[in-house]
């Protein structure tokens, strides 16, 4: 698959119709498996299954390496979302536990300010 459909669907959807291709794949490679050990067949018609199993062989085999190139990819940004998650939750974390309860808020250090402000001799 192209790179700007990559761009445009997300990883999951692309190994879901991968998935669905590959599935539907396997089916017509049994199909034509039965037919060639089922019926009597002309050394023509034998040579063009053939070529045809081996065509859906060699389709199944890219479509399993495409997978697992996107199984790949979509491991990496889920373990991108998950480090990214722990840092949002490491920062909100940090910010709750030591700069809101300790820190005086700037409220209260504009009214500290102007009362020590008052005490200056000028």
């Amino acid at each position: 698959m192209t790179k700007k459909k990559r761009e445009n669907l997300g990883v999951a959807l692309e190994i879901d119709g991968l998935e669905e291709k590959l599935s539907q794949c396997r089916r017509d490679l049994e199909a034509v498996d039965c037919r060639l050990h089922r019926t009597e067949l002309s050394p023509e018609d034998r040579r063009s299954l053939e070529k045809e199993k081996n065509s859906l062989m060699s389709r199944a085999s890219n479509y399993e390496k495409e997978l697992k190139l996107l199984r790949q990819e979509n491991r990496k940004n889920m373990l991108l979302s998950v480090a990214i998650f722990i840092l949002l939750a490491l920062v909100y974390a940090h910010w709750t536990m030591y700069c809101s309860r300790g820190a005086p808020r700037a409220t209260e250090l504009l009214l500290n300010s102007s009362h020590v402000l008052e005490q200056l001799p000028l």
